[in-house]
Parts: structure tokens; sequence; C-alpha cells
């Protein structure tokens, strides 16, 4: 048998004893949110370190645990870090759906060559609707072959010049 001369002090003592414990291996977010749970547990433990004396223990809760200054500075370091993720998250999920909405619209624009050019001229007609503004359009190198001149005997510039060119005759003495 277990003689105990002052059950309360030693109650006390196990009630201490067993709170650091259990609090130990729970993070503040479960504390604050499992915080019955945790009344059980310990309520259970205690109940059964004092059983052999004869006490029996009813009802344990927590109602306020004080944390040394480092420890508080620590979770504020691990609550900034957490809502720095988020945020990151957030940031990241916010970029996949226009990302995707550009692939999308690339692939339909591969599509249908001439789409290309109605939204390019589609941002024209918005851009010269702002007051000074200089616009510079870019001309595909198809279209400036059609209106170049064409030289009398119907053969453009161009095509002209990878024709092969006569010999000039030599300069005479």
């Amino acid at each position: 048998m277990i003689a105990i001369e002052d059950y309360e002090v030693a109650t006390s003592k196990i009630a201490q004893t067993t709170l650091r414990s259990v609090l130990g291996q729970r993070s503040l977010d479960d504390l604050l949110m499992k915080r019955e749970e945790i009344n059980q547990e310990l309520a259970h433990i205690i109940d059964e370190l004092t059983n052999p004396w004869g006490v029996k223990v009813s009802l344990v809760e927590v109602r306020d645990v004080s944390l040394p200054e480092a420890m508080r500075r620590a979770m504020a370091r691990q609550a900034e870090a957490e809502r720095d993720r988020r945020a990151r998250v957030i940031h990241a999920l916010g970029e996949k759906e226009p990302a995707q909405n550009l692939g999308d619209a690339a692939a339909i624009l591969e599509e249908h060559p001439a789409a290309m050019q109605l939204r390019t001229l589609g941002s024209l007609v918005d851009a010269a609707s702002q007051p000074s503004s200089t616009i510079v359009f870019p001309v595909p190198m198809e279209l400036l072959q059609l209106i170049r001149p064409s030289s009398p005997d119907g053969t453009r510039d161009q095509e002209r010049a990878h024709e092969p060119r006569p010999a000039e005759p030599a300069p005479e003495e």
C-alpha cells in the first residue's frame, strides 16, 4: 500500500507534471482548437495516477497557459511563415488560370492564322482610341511583296534581283 501524507499537494504535483507533459506534445493550434479533448486526456491520466490513493479526479480544465517570450516569438515566426506560404499558394493559383487561358488562346490562334491578324487589328483599334498614342504596326513581308511596284515586263524587282545577269562586255581600250 502506498502512503501519501498530503494527497492535495501530491495530486497538484502530478497534475502539473502531467499538464507540462501533455501540452509539450501539442501545438498551440491543437491547444486552442482541441481544448476539450486535452482536458479529458489530462483528467484520465491524473485519475489513473491518483486512484490508488483513493482520490477520484472528476474534472480537469486548462484555463490559462503562459508561454516564455522566446516561445512566443518562435510561434509568431511560424505563424508568419505559414501566412507567407498560404499567400504564395494563392498567388500561384491566381497565375495558373490566366496561363491556362493564354494556352487555350494560343491553340485556337494556331489553328486559325487569320484570327491572329484579326486580333492584331483589334488591338490597333483599341490603341488608336487613346489620345496621343504612337502605334508601331508590324507589316508582314508577304503583304509588302504584294504592293511592291513591278517592272514594265511584269516581273517584280525582287524576282529580277534573283535572275542571272548577262555578262557585261569588257571595256575597249
